[in-house]
């Protein structure tokens, strides 16, 4: 692999590490909300993000590279703090789970930013990068909407 295949494949990577923390995380917040609408869209948006996790590797194998397969340490420490925070608060709870959702998908936002400003990608992976980043966006400014308005 050339240095810019190498470069490619480590920001795909990760990309796909965060990917899959905001999948598990919202898997883990379809687990812990009382509201049937909210436990509907976590669930369809981990779904959505397991999508575009399987677009990233594909994308990293493209360019001969080895796709991260699972999730950051850092987003299984969280997801076990939002286990256990619903345990010792006595249950679900909608609000709170909501907080968590949208700190998480601050970081994925901040992430494809970043990606996005990266100017020694190669444009199929811009191009990649760039659509992600679009739904991402949305789905984050979704949850901040939501949250504002249960706050």
């Amino acid at each position: 692999m050339d240095t810019n295949n190498d470069h490619a494949v480590k920001v795909l990577n990760g990309l796909i590490e965060t990917t899959l923390d905001s999948a598990n995380g919202y898997k883990e917040a379809a687990e812990n909300v009382e509201s049937q609408e909210y436990r509907a869209m976590f669930n369809e948006r981990a779904a959505k993000r397991m999508d575009l996790t399987r677009r990233l590797q594909q994308e990293v194998r493209s360019f001969g590279g080895e796709p991260e397969d699972d999730q950051s340490i850092m987003g299984k420490l969280h997801n076990k703090f939002v286990d256990l925070k619903t345990a010792l608060t006595g249950g679900p709870n909608d609000k709170g789970v909501i907080n968590e959702v949208e700190r998480g998908e601050d970081v994925i936002k901040a992430k494809y930013e970043h990606a996005c400003r990266d100017e020694e990608l190669p444009s199929t992976v811009k191009g990649l990068v760039t659509e992600a980043y679009s739904s991402v966006k949305a789905d984050h400014d979704e949850i901040s909407r939501i949250k504002h308005a249960l706050n």
